[in-house]
């Protein structure tokens, strides 16, 4: 038990202006952090208990399946330009050099260490698998440092890394992984869903992030009842079928003079036809990477074909391009099709015969795939084509999900209704194969006594975006002006509220009430400073403490109000049955309600 007033804890009636989110504003309020720089946070009495409390849980699940190390954040240049990242990583990286003028760094995550250890110490199969794990501040230099703990320079990692001997392993590492995060996140009470999502500059064959949802999210994901979930970057989804324009004299591409008319909606009305009856045009350049320069040259034309009432989704069309993509200019919208801007179509792009092959990368959207008699620009201007139908007509390069999809649209799954809201990253597994591994030249004997390169994988937690994931929930649910933590990470469990110290009867009834509670064993605040009840009431609401007990005077017939601020709900309760009954709440609580494994992502 701990008394309210011996405590620091300053909480505040208004957030600062520059805070943004409900997170921010509330941890502010809350006195759970302060700012000491932008992205940089100094954690107070509170936010420190909340946060030891989630690494508490996260090397309790970590435990079960791996080893805890402790690794430097000041590492050497030479370590990460053996993996080829000290450049990779750009301005993101602090950087620094030391007396001597050697470069340095400050570790945004540790792969490169990890497998330093790994080439230097493993030999053996016989030594494989192995899961390190570590829980370290990691630095990285956010361009735009806002929404509180969400984009910081500075923040806790719980980061592990897996080396096996084979593919198999790997699999088994990365399902490991899977159930722990699935544990760890359900006993901090978030609701999330698990995610298939791309692996940027990790690299690796797969990736799975846990996201929860929250309007302070920065990415965009996509759900549905079936447990379908896919970053809106992966997502798919379920057309219902369109019904074909019927053909128009002897069914072949005839031109249609369109004066004026450019856009999707203006010739739609003009030809009184729907956009999904149209073809849209987007004209990319893509600036390759340097080892595709001999073969494909070092900026590519990339020609993307849509249903008229779809929109591009640049991530999926960029990965597929396999480089940066920027709009191609008048100059190069002319080389390609031979026509001005705003009548561009497919009919005369000489597409690359394969994605490898040198020439214009041509893609159909898979919603055009089977589609017959399209309203599709004639590379004329002022004049458009119908009739136009895909693969009798022209031939792309391929034929992918170029898309984004929409909220309502069947799931890929069993066609249930997609869900597409913000939602911030807790959590982000990785296969990152022979990246690291090979680069830095790990090796051990297999049981042939050959030497193999073992197979890594690499996950990440971050610890802070638990707890502002969690508040931001809660705030959703009591209107942004207070939150309700788990009890497995609030501060304190129960906070026991004296709304009067000067009755002495009170003072009695509040010390023992919280000496009980305290001997069978939860964590306590006693409220015990000499305030109006109103404020007390107010402070334990904005301070994010589950249950609430206030002794008033109901004592006098001995009974005591208790206040369930996770499911909003106040009861009275006899003075014996406090310990009893506050303890089957908060135990209640603490059952890890966990999603089916293996949930299903694009």
């Amino acid at each position: 038990m701990q008394r309210w007033s011996q405590l620091f804890i300053p909480t505040l009636r208004e957030a600062p202006a520059d805070a943004e989110v409900a997170s921010h504003k509330l941890l502010l309020r809350a006195g759970y952090i302060r700012q000491l720089g932008a992205g940089i946070y100094s954690y107070l009495f509170l936010g420190n208990r909340s946060i030891n409390k989630i690494v508490a849980i996260v090397r309790e699940e970590m435990d079960r399946i791996g080893q805890e190390f402790l690794l430097p954040a000041l590492n050497p240049r030479e370590i990460w330009e053996e993996s080829g990242r000290w450049t990779v990583m750009g301005d993101n990286m602090f950087r620094l050099k030391d007396r001597k003028g050697a470069d340095l760094c400050l570790g945004m995550t540790h792969e490169e260490v990890m497998t330093s250890i790994a080439r230097n110490e493993l030999r053996s199969y016989k030594q494989l698998p192995q899961i390190w794990y570590q829980i370290q501040t990691k630095f990285r230099d956010e361009p735009r440092p806002k929404s509180g703990l969400l984009r910081v320079r500075q923040f806790i990692m719980k980061d592990a890394y897996s080396f096996d001997i084979d593919e198999a392993g790997l699999d088994e590492s990365y399902t490991k992984h899977d159930k722990a995060y699935r544990a760890i996140f359900s006993r901090c009470g978030l609701e999330f869903v698990a995610v298939e999502a791309d692996s940027g500059a990790m690299g690796g064959s797969a990736s799975q992030e846990f996201m929860v949802y929250t309007d302070a999210g920065e990415d965009l994901i996509a759900s549905s009842a079936s447990g379908y979930a896919a970053n809106l970057e992966k997502a798919t989804s379920r057309l219902e079928p369109v019904e074909d324009l019927d053909p128009i004299g002897d069914g072949q591409p005839e031109l249609v003079h369109t004066p004026g008319q450019r856009t999707i909606e203006e010739v739609g009305a003009f030809l009184k036809v729907q956009p999904q009856c149209q073809m849209k045009t987007m004209a990319y350049m893509a600036a390759l990477p340097e080892a595709d320069h001999a073969k494909l040259g070092a900026l590519r034309p990339v020609v993307v074909f849509l249903r008229g009432d779809h929109t591009l989704n640049e991530t999926k069309l960029s990965s597929l391009a396999g480089g940066e993509l920027r709009p191609m200019t008048l100059e190069e919208i002319v080389e390609v099709f031979k026509a001005p801007a705003g009548y561009l179509g497919p009919i005369g792009v000489e597409a690359a015969p394969h994605p490898k092959k040198p020439g214009t990368l041509v893609i159909l959207d898979k919603a055009l795939e089977g589609r017959t008699n399209l309203i599709a620009g004639a590379n004329k201007e002022e004049y458009h084509l119908r009739n136009v139908t895909p693969m009798r007509d022209f031939k792309p390069t391929l034929v992918a999900d170029m898309r984004n999809v929409i909220e309502g649209e069947g799931c890929p799954i069993d066609g249930s209704p997609l869900r597409i809201g913000k939602a911030v990253e807790i959590g982000h597994i990785f296969k990152l194969g022979y990246k690291y591994s090979k680069s830095m030249g790990a090796s051990v004997l297999n049981r042939d006594g050959k030497e193999v390169t073992p197979i890594m994988g690499s996950y990440g937690i971050g610890i802070e975006r638990i707890l502002t994931a969690a508040i931001e929930s809660s705030a959703a649910a009591n209107d942004g002006a207070a939150f309700a933590l788990h009890p497995a990470i609030a501060p304190f469990q129960v906070v026991v509220t004296i709304t009067n110290t000067a009755d002495a009867n009170l003072q009695a009834a509040g010390e023992k009430v919280a000496a009980d509670l305290s001997g069978a064993g939860l964590d306590v605040l006693l409220d015990d400073r000499d305030e109006r009840a109103g404020v007390k009431f107010k402070d334990a609401d904005l301070i994010g403490i589950p249950y609430r007990i206030n002794i008033g005077r109901g004592v006098a017939e001995g009974k005591v109000e208790l206040v369930d601020r996770l499911n909003r709900h106040t009861q009275e309760i006899a003075l014996d049955q406090v310990v009893p009954t506050v303890t089957d709440q908060i135990t209640s609580a603490k059952q890890p309600l966990l999603p089916a494994s293996g949930v299903k992502t694009s």
